[in-house]
Order: structure tokens, then sequence, then C-alpha cells
């Protein structure tokens, strides 16, 4: 039997608004997958501590306050300066399309705005994870 799939969920910064984190936290387990959720307020420094503890295969991290490029390159450093290099890291939330390109560029591999259908997640998750 092969190993289940570990996800760590964050909610990166002073955004509070993580319905749609519980939402994927809830289909990701109901597919099959470990999912731990860091819960709200969540620094770059905890996160990354979190993907290292859960010895995690992917990294969710939702935002929605707008302050994803910043957030998301201190995470992107911190893991990097960690040598986490083995784990997928996916972001959703409201991430305007011409800052898209930017995240890629950092080493986001994945972006999912609302309104993604949850199998096109659960398929990119799938087939990018060594299990």
């Amino acid at each position: 039997m092969s190993k289940r799939i570990r996800v760590v969920m964050a909610k990166l910064g002073l955004d509070g608004h993580d319905l749609g984190a519980k939402m994927m936290a809830t289909f990701l387990r109901d597919a099959g997958m470990e999912v731990i959720y860091t819960g709200r307020h969540q620094t770059p420094d905890q996160v990354v501590s979190a993907v290292i503890q859960e010895d995690a295969d992917v990294l969710g991290v939702s935002i929605l306050s707008g302050a994803h490029l910043g957030l998301v390159k201190k995470l992107i450093d911190k893991m990097k300066g960690r040598e986490i290099d083995d784990c997928l890291v996916i972001v959703g939330g409201l991430i305007p399309k011409v800052d898209r390109p930017v995240l890629k560029k950092m080493g986001v591999n994945a972006i999912f705005s609302g309104g993604t259908d949850i199998e096109d997640v659960i398929g990119f998750i799938t087939e990018n994870t060594k299990k």
C-alpha cells in the first residue's frame, strides 16, 4: 500500500477568511489525502516549520488579502533556505491573472482561483507527487 499524500494547508498573513481553505482541506481528505491545516494568520516561518514537521508532499496556500506576492516570496525564500525542494507549492484565492506568471517564476507549481473544479486540483496533486 502506498503512503497517503500529505498536504499542509496554510493561511498566510492577516487574511482571516478561511472558509475556502477549510473546504479545500475537506475535499482533499475525502480524496484520500492526509491534510494538516495550520490555521489563520500564519507567518512564512511557521508554515515552513509545519512543512518540515509534517514531512509534507504539498503545501497549499490560500490568500484572499492581496498580499500574495510579498508573502509567497518570503515563503518560497524560506523554503529554499531550508533546502525544501520536494514539496509542491500550490496557491489559491484571489490571484489576479497578471500576478500568476510572477508567482510561477518564484517557484509556485500551480495556482487555483475560486471556482476551480476540485477534480482539477486533486488531479494536479496526484499527478505531480511521487506516491
